[in-house]
């Protein structure tokens, strides 16, 4: 197949999610067009059978901001001409999918070309933020409902969908996935001895995201805090955002300044990932939690809210531990059970890793989108 992936470079879920898919489906013989405003974040070195198309967004006088969407849709339309896509693939309704809808129309218009068939993957703020926006709630609903396919990361942001907009077309299920096969623990002793020395830690507790509000990293802080006066432990945070100089305040404020420490965005997070004991994910809510997934593949625990579609990544008991997003001594409780328990750690940390790979591996879930690929094309 010939298919276009649209997505935003921005580092992020979706952005991640649909470059490694775009990957995968390369590695499968299929023909990828990556598109997007500037090269994704994990997009990383030359893969056969993927090529990357800039969206160019040039500001004119008469503009008062960019048109990026008009701009995306006269893309879409130049590569269905010239590759004959079969589908057009949009992370986020709007504005990928809106731009996909547009370029259609404008195909359908001309003879004896090609018109791809949309599908829309909705990763979560497109619904949880946008979709209850009055000011684009009607462009995210008529998007969606103009899709000849739409897909969901997890039950619970489908079920939020269809709770938050009036839509009458079905929605299909496919979750995030990784590469189990670079995504897993590795030994890396000098960097565990460097992040935490142990003659002044036992522990190394991580938080990766985007640190945006809905992240709470005030309240990993704080669930750090309470884990600080049991476990000697150290904490990093991992990624650049708008809370994390607001964490870095309130981790000095408490005195936790020297045991606290921002790495900033980092592309590569296997290594940290495999030096670590414990992930926390104390979000107000999380369409899938991509990092958590990344977590777990990695042999790492996770205390995390019960929020969203994490209780379908994390395994309550087996994997890791959920509560209420308010109950913060309760998640640090959690951590220190895990924490100061070997045998527990260990049990928990292979079940992490068997459960990422016997549900979230690349080979089991690409192959989905592959089948709904054909699915959507075959409908008349």
């Amino acid at each position: 197949m010939n298919i276009g992936v649209v997505c935003y470079a921005s580092v992020g879920g979706s952005g991640i999610v649909a470059t490694e898919l775009a990957k995968s489906l390369a590695r499968r013989n299929h023909q990828v067009h990556l598109i997007s405003t500037e090269p994704p974040f994990r997009l990383g070195d030359y893969e056969a059978g993927l090529a990357f198309h800039r969206v160019h967004t040039p500001t004119y006088p008469l503009f008062r901001e960019p048109q990026y969407m008009l701009s995306l849709a006269n893309k879409i339309v130049q590569l269905s001409r010239e590759f004959s896509l079969d589908i057009v693939h949009a992370h986020y309704a709007i504005p990928h999918a809106t731009a996909a809808y547009l370029a259609k129309q404008i195909l359908s218009e001309a003879p004896d070309v090609k018109v791809p068939k949309i599908i829309t993957t909705l990763h979560g703020t497109d619904i949880t933020l946008l979709g209850g926006d009055p000011s684009y709630s009607e462009a995210v609903a008529f998007s969606i409902e103009h899709s000849d396919g739409v897909t969901a990361v997890s039950e619970s942001l489908k079920a939020e969908t269809y709770a938050s907009l009036p839509l009458r077309r079905d929605i299909r299920v496919i979750p995030n996935f990784l590469d189990c096969g670079v995504y897993k623990r590795r030994e890396i002793p000098d960097l565990r001895a460097r992040l935490c020395p142990p003659e002044k830690y036992d522990r190394l507790i991580i938080h990766l995201s985007n640190f945006r509000p809905v992240k709470r990293v005030e309240a990993a802080i704080d669930i750090f805090r309470r884990i600080r006066q049991k476990v000697r432990a150290k904490f990093l945070l991992v990624g650049e955002g708008p809370e994390l100089s607001r964490a870095m305040r309130i981790a000095h404020e408490l005195n936790l300044g020297c045991d606290v420490e921002a790495l900033g965005e980092q592309e590569h997070v296997i290594p940290l990932l495999s030096v670590s004991d414990l992930f926390l994910l104390p979000s107000a809510t999380e369409s899938f939690g991509l990092a958590g997934l990344e977590a777990m593949a990695c042999g790492v625990p996770v205390v995390a809210s019960r929020a969203g579609g994490l209780p379908e990544v994390i395994d309550e008991g087996v994997t890791g531990f959920l509560h209420p997003p308010d109950d913060l001594q309760g998640m640090a409780d959690s951590g220190i059970t895990l924490l100061t328990d070997p045998a527990l750690h260990a049990r928990f940390s292979k079940a992490s890793r068997d459960r990422a790979e016997e549900l979230f591996c690349a080979a089991r879930v690409v192959p989905q989108y592959e089948g709904y690929y054909r699915e959507v094309i075959g409908r008349e």
